[in-house]
């Protein structure tokens, strides 16, 4: 295995005003980009070509990525002029692969994190001649996702939508978002328009008879589609429980980058990040949340499974939980966020303007 595709066009509007100024896997998890993460792993699994499928804010990644040098990769940039969807942007970069017609290409959505044994879904596609195999993973509820179910021996039998009903589901099986396509499949994707590997090509190629087969692997996974996903999803790197080579640090509760400061009685749990040149203050509380570089924690304030933008500010006293603050606003002192709260960037709320409970 020596080749990759990522998939790093999506416009990231669930995760909105995270997005507004960065594309999604660019957005800093545990310190890092996201992108850093899933980069770091396929080298590690053997992988040394990637050729990133980009869109939304395409000039973004080359400037910090390079050629993958520092990575130990190559690492092409392929820039859709109008967004082709998950297998029209698979075909779109076919032209830079160099592998030949029956090797194996890996292929990953840019916003799944998963402890995926990417070597072993390679030799389960090796050892079966499969077409395509797919990461499947099992969830408790699967009626926000479609349903993939397979035979004894995982080969693929249907793709099924969400299912509305109980009698619908028929496995708790999901596409995981990570894929290996033998070389000669990927040409066969119409070229030149929008195309769904999950609505057109997987089911048209189980229609034509392709083996597609499934191999489970629950170890972790989390679509990272959702701020509050995001947040747990860098906290559970920093803690460890998702492995990464590009976690710049030790894992454990608290991640604090360079230039950071942090006051001596400041409390920093739950897989918390302060990023570069952040500053959390004297008597702050911060659980389970990212600080973006540049950003100030005043004194006193309570943020608890959050994000906080690269350059935003709370005010003394505030509390913060289950909120997104975008880059560069101001939350003024004594204000309460609580979940779900997006605060957009450049925002300002002054001080005591919002408040779940009583002033007193």
């Amino acid at each position: 295995m020596t080749e990759a595709i990522l998939l790093v066009g999506g416009r990231g509007t669930r995760l909105r005003p995270l997005t507004v100024h960065t594309p999604k896997p660019m957005v800093r998890a545990a310190g890092v980009p996201f992108l850093t993460h899933q980069l770091a792993r396929a080298r590690a699994a053997g992988v040394d070509h990637i050729v990133l499928a980009t869109s939304y804010l395409a000039e973004v990644f080359e400037p910090y990525f390079g050629d993958g040098t520092a990575l130990g990769l190559h690492i092409e940039y392929v820039t859709e002029e109008e967004p082709l969807g998950t297998g029209g942007a698979i075909r779109n970069v076919a032209g830079r692969l160099h592998s030949g017609p029956d090797d194996p290409v890996l292929v990953f959505n840019g916003d799944i994190l998963t402890g995926l044994d990417i070597g072993a879904l390679v030799d389960t596609h090796e050892s079966t001649g499969a077409d395509v195999s797919l990461h499947l993973t099992q969830v408790t509820d699967p009626r926000a996702y479609g349903l993939v179910p397979t035979d004894d021996t995982g080969r693929v039998l249907a793709f099924l939508e969400k299912p509305q009903t109980p009698e619908e589901i028929v496995t708790d099986q999901i596409n995981a978002g990570a894929y290996v396509f033998r070389r000669s499949v990927i040409d066969t994707i119409p070229a030149g328009r929008p195309v769904s590997v999950e609505r057109e090509t997987f089911p048209d190629l189980l229609s034509a008879g392709a083996h597609l087969q499934g191999m489970v692997d629950s170890t972790y996974w989390l679509d990272l589609g959702t701020p509050a996903a995001f947040v747990r999803g860098s906290a559970d790197l920093v803690l460890g429980r998702v492995p990464s080579p590009a976690v710049p640090g030790r894992c454990g509760d608290r991640l604090v980058l360079p230039t950071a400061r942090v006051a001596p009685d400041a409390k920093l749990t739950g897989g918390t990040v302060v990023g570069e040149g952040a500053l959390v203050a004297r008597g702050a509380q911060v659980f389970g949340s990212t600080i973006l570089p540049g950003a100030v924690i005043e004194p006193g304030a309570v943020i608890t499974d959050s994000m906080i933008g690269t350059r935003a500010r709370v005010g003394e006293r505030s509390v913060l939980s289950g909120t997104v603050i975008g880059d560069g606003a101001v939350i003024g002192a004594d204000n309460e966020l609580r979940e779900g709260a997006r605060v957009w960037c450049d925002a300002r709320i002054p001080a005591g303007a919002v408040r779940f409970s009583s002033d007193q």
